[in-house]
């Protein structure tokens, strides 16, 4: 017997908790995925990942294809041995590396072929590898290989694109059907719905995407150069199309704020670099405002989110930190002791641990707001 992969426990209008059952474990939704882009976190441990709460983390298909290769991975026994990671992983498909390396592909109807940044070889992805490849490392969530538009861009450019996903989708499906076991707890395949800012393509794009039949659903194509409004009204043209017992995930996305946005519109699953990348430079996100949290997500969407108000972001090599005793998180067992001007110094000197600490303390800050998120939902 197959066991249900997505459990929706609580409902409030547009709001939802959700658990989804995979290989590696449960995920209780929303959730957000730190990113392990070639296996790792920027700069944190997978035991560190455990100790905050994370539940699932994202890798990339293209970057693992690269180095170490598929053959590595599948003979230290799938990703989660070959990494120590013990829970979920979902794997990207290289979809982004066709918008963010433009100048070093060759795209086609049957697929993409990639220049390694490595040792110039030829890397060719295509609907069908990309399963074959998330299979090997043993992927609780496979996504379908996409292609990703810069916004913004022309509509006919956008609507190819769109076109060229969906079929590269149906091919997807067909491959992965072919390696599912016939009882137990399934890997979960997402189709993407692509079409820019445009509410008819996006429209088109679910729809078809439902007729081919996914375990769940991702709006990809976002974040990639318009503003935040678009954003929100390309959700609000697309998620009604989409299965309401299915999970739905926006690909990486974004500010806290935009977290915030999207759940209150029914969004299941996040990933985003901005936490560990800007940890990275320094700069913190502190003080997550509960009080507001709560307040925001039970209202109707008649006003947007102020970032202001659910939280305080600051540049920790700032001047103002020089002497500054507060603790950085009081909050988080990882960072016990650790103050503002202590931090600061550990940048100043290029302290390699500056970088752990500041990234335990972003990553710690996404993964409660996304706890206090599911709170306040189950309380209502």
């Amino acid at each position: 017997m197959i066991e249900k992969s997505f459990i929706i426990q609580n409902k409030r209008a547009q709001l939802r908790v959700g658990v989804l059952n995979l290989p590696h474990g449960k995920v209780e939704t929303p959730a957000f995925m730190p990113i392990a882009t070639r296996g790792a976190v920027r700069v944190a441990s997978f035991l560190a990942l455990e100790q905050l709460g994370a539940q699932i983390a994202l890798s990339n298909t293209y970057h693992l294809v690269v180095r170490p290769g598929v053959e590595v991975i599948e003979k230290n026994g799938g990703l989660n041995k070959f990494t120590g990671w013990n829970k979920p992983f979902l794997t990207d498909s290289g979809g982004f590396q066709v918008f963010s390396l433009a100048g070093k592909r060759v795209i086609n109807d049957e697929g993409v072929i990639f220049r390694s940044l490595v040792d110039g070889a030829e890397i060719k992805l295509t609907p069908e590898s990309v399963i074959e490849a998330q299979r090997s490392f043993g992927s609780d969530i496979s996504m379908v290989l996409d292609e990703v538009c810069a916004l913004p861009g022309e509509k006919a450019v956008i609507d190819q694109a769109m076109r060229r996903t969906t079929e590269w989708a149906k091919r997807a499906k067909e491959r992965f059907s072919s390696f599912l076991k016939k009882d137990g707890v399934q890997p979960l395949l997402f189709g993407i719905v692509q079409g820019g800012t445009d509410s008819a393509l996006r429209k088109q794009s679910a729809e078809d995407l439902m007729a081919i039949g996914f375990d769940g659903y991702a709006i990809g194509g976002l974040s990639v150069g318009e503003e935040d409004v678009e954003m929100y009204g390309t959700l609000d043209a697309t998620l009604p199309f989409l299965d309401t017992e299915k999970p739905r995930y926006l690909m990486g996305v974004g500010e806290p704020e935009n977290i915030v946005e999207a759940v209150r519109r029914g969004v299941d699953m996040f990933d985003c670099v901005l936490p560990t990348r800007n940890a990275r430079h320094a700069l913190l996100y502190q003080n997550l405002n509960i009080e507001y949290l709560r307040e925001i997500l039970l209202k109707p969407i008649v006003e947007p989110v102020v970032a202001e108000k659910l939280y305080r972001r600051i540049h920790i090599r700032n001047n103002q930190f020089i002497i500054d005793t507060g603790l950085v998180n009081p909050y988080c067992s990882q960072l016990a002791g650790v103050n503002h001007s202590y931090l600061r110094h550990l940048f100043q000197v290029a302290e390699p641990m500056a970088l752990e600490l500041a990234t335990i303390n972003n990553l710690w800050f996404y993964l409660e707001m996304m706890k206090q998120i599911r709170e306040i939902i189950v309380s209502v």
